[in-house]
């Protein structure tokens, strides 16, 4: 029973030294002084302003807290604001303290603004706090013993109406947070075991990039952590990217989470996308999603499995996260089918002389090029249709970094032949640049897929090697400049029958010049034509048009106008003499004759121009060289008869 007295005074004693030492706590404690060693020592170690505004008020029962009124911090050696506080307030539970624990009835912060920025020397406005951040634990760690372990049991964390804004100042390009909600239930960790758990973590976002508008939404029930592993209950997350009528959403379902050392495995990631625009024929657009997710810490890569499927199109895809700083990523996509046009608005009907109509410029932003991490991956599709041009066998491999796009080398297979290449994007000049050889293509359906006209028949080789800048589609054209080369076998030229009118020819000599529209039902056969063009302004010119018929030789020169949907061409067309071919039963009599034809107007509207006063100018010509042929070589006869003779006569015989 003494030994029981005694252990009651003890405590009584000890519980009185307490309470003295709490009121005396109470007593003592200063604020204004509080917040101007604060102050003080912020801005002798960071080189920012700390204002508190307000006293810090202090409780000591039940609980140990202290609320802080609004809290400004300074940019680095400036007085702008770099980030605010309305308020804060922390409550600890007194009595286990004694024991070397920390029980948090009430972590509380509201109002909490911060502006993040990247300047154009790639630096952060934050380099110097996460420096000293960094540096800090390993500082004390060699100034000071070993402390003991120290457990944290948090009943609840609660950050409402936060703010937070991201600005590059070398892409432009900025992501504002209007809301962030911020919530937990119970947390717990143990230091000295290095483990913890969080429940009911709860996240929500609500901002603004650009002109869209973007919400995130996070739920974990709950989540554990220790040393050699990482588990957690299903986690669900949803998204949405919305403005201007356009949106994406997400919704995603995160199964049990394994983790082991610093790598956390997602085994089962399931749920949906949904995409809808005001142009799109189809909408929303609905992608069912499955796949796989692992994350390595240690090494600073993550890898991301994910497949979808909708309407007849298989897609899988896998993307890397090769390093989290700096970013860099990794994918590689396999689609079997897809129509990309059944998922366009239709095309705007064009007006006369190749024009588009009103609002028919679309814009080509290249500027989110600028800001994006370096990329690279490659991308296969079985079958693609876009545009009209129907596709197969695409593969490509591509490289984005700094501003610049690459994708070499690009293969693939179209209308009976094949293509291989490359492609360059440049978003800092607003530049795109194509080399490009198809082989063995037929040019017919190519150029009705294309460009809905029908010019030509044959197959064979087609070159490219242009370029060209602009923010519109209009621009493009007017700035295309490089080389091209097309090379044809077995074909035909639409339109004109030239065949048809050289028999006619002597019926019409001096009828002057004559005009026709193309008709489609007309043709010109030919056995080969290639031609090369010098591109510049957007105008294609070329002076060595070549073309050959068992009938037809036709040589020309002109131009093709782009921008304006132009052709201008002039064609001289001589007749062979053959037996075999288009028209070729009345060759023999317009041997030597040559027509001039000038094939000019809008792609969709050509005329041909029968030139017949050319002709004739080009028929005399050839007539007086073989004149000139003939007196040359009767007079080199003439000569060699009287060296002979002469020759003779001095011989004596």
């Amino acid at each position: 029973m003494k030994v029981f007295r005694i252990l009651a005074w003890v405590v009584l004693a000890v519980l009185g030294l307490l309470a003295v030492a709490l009121a005396l706590a109470f007593a003592l404690f200063d604020g204004n002084r509080l917040k101007a060693e604060v102050s003080k020592a912020v801005l002798e170690q960071y080189q920012r302003t700390l204002v508190i505004e307000g006293q810090p008020q202090l409780s000591v029962w039940p609980d140990v807290g202290v609320v802080l009124g609004a809290v400004t911090l300074s940019e680095r050696g400036s007085r702008e604001p770099f980030a605010a506080m309305q308020s804060a307030r922390v409550s600890v539970a007194l009595w286990p303290l004694l024991g070397r624990q920390v029980q948090v009835h009430e972590l509380a912060v509201k109002g909490l603004k911060a502006a993040v920025v990247r300047r154009k020397d790639g630096s952060l406005n934050i380099d110097d706090l996460l420096k000293r951040a960094a540096s800090e634990p390993a500082e004390r760690a060699g100034a000071q013993p070993p402390t003991q372990a120290l457990r944290i049991d948090i009943a609840g964390l609660a950050l409402t109406d936060g703010q937070l804004s991201w600005r590059d100042e070398r892409s432009g390009q900025q992501l504002r947070i209007d809301q962030l909600d911020l919530s937990t239930g119970r947390v717990q960790a143990d230091t000295g075991a290095k483990t913890a758990s969080i429940e009911r973590l709860s996240v929500r976002v609500a901002g603004r990039s650009a002109t869209d508008g973007l919400s995130l939404s996070v739920d974990a029930p709950k989540l554990q952590l220790a040393p050699d592993r990482f588990s957690g209950d299903a986690v669900t997350i949803g998204a949405l990217l919305q403005g201007q009528g356009r949106s994406a959403k997400l919704q995603l379902s995160l199964g049990a989470l394994q983790g082991q050392g610093q790598v956390l495995r997602i085994g089962a990631l399931s749920g949906s996308a949904e995409l809808s625009h005001p142009d799109m024929p189809r909408k929303p657009l609905q992608l069912p999603l499955q796949g796989s997710l692992a994350v390595d810490l240690g090494k600073g890569s993550a890898s991301l499995a994910l497949a979808t499927r909708f309407d007849q199109s298989k897609i899988a895809s896998r993307v890397e996260v090769r390093s989290f700083s700096p970013l860099a990523l990794g994918f590689d996509l396999e689609v079997d089918q897809l129509n990309i046009d059944q998922y366009l608005p239709p095309k705007a009907s064009p007006v006369a002389g190749g024009q588009g109509g009103a609002g028919a410029d679309p814009g080509l932003d290249l500027s989110a090029l600028k800001g994006a991490p370096a990329v690279q991956g490659r991308v296969r599709v079985g079958a693609l249709q876009v545009s009209g041009l129907k596709l197969s066998e695409l593969d490509a491999r591509m490289a984005l970094a700094g501003g610049q796009l690459t994708v070499s080398p690009l293969s693939l297979k179209l209308y009976q032949g094949s293509a291989a290449g490359s492609l360059a994007v440049n978003a800092h000049e607003q530049r795109v640049s194509v080399r490009q050889t198809l082989s063995d293509v037929s040019i017919e359906p190519l150029m009705k897929d294309v460009l809905a006209k029908d010019l030509l028949e044959g197959r064979g080789t087609v070159v490219l090697d242009v370029q060209a800048r602009g923010q519109t589609l209009s621009e493009f054209k007017k700035t295309l400049a490089g080389s091209a080369s097309v090379s044809l076998r077995d074909g035909a030229l639409k339109g004109i029958n030239l065949a048809q009118s050289l028999r006619e020819i002597k019926a019409r000599i001096g009828q002057g010049q004559s005009t026709q529209a193309a008709q489609a039902a007309q043709k010109t056969d030919f056995s080969e034509l290639a031609a090369s063009f010098k591109i510049a302004g957007g105008v294609a010119r070329s002076d060595d048009l070549r073309m050959k018929s068992p009938f037809l030789r036709l040589s020309g020169a002109g131009e093709v106008d782009l921008p304006g949907g132009q052709l201008n061409y002039l064609a001289r067309v001589s007749a062979v003499a053959s037996g075999q071919g288009q028209g070729g039963k009345d060759a023999a009599d317009l041997k030597g004759l040559t027509l001039a034809v000038r094939a000019s107007g809008p792609f969709d509207a050509l005329k041909y121009q029968l030139d017949w006063g050319a002709m004739l100018q080009e028929s005399a010509k050839a007539q007086i060289e073989e004149k000139k042929r003939e007196v040359k070589t009767r007079a080199e006869e003439a000569v060699k008869d009287k060296a002979r003779d002469l020759l003779k006569g001095v011989l004596g015989r």
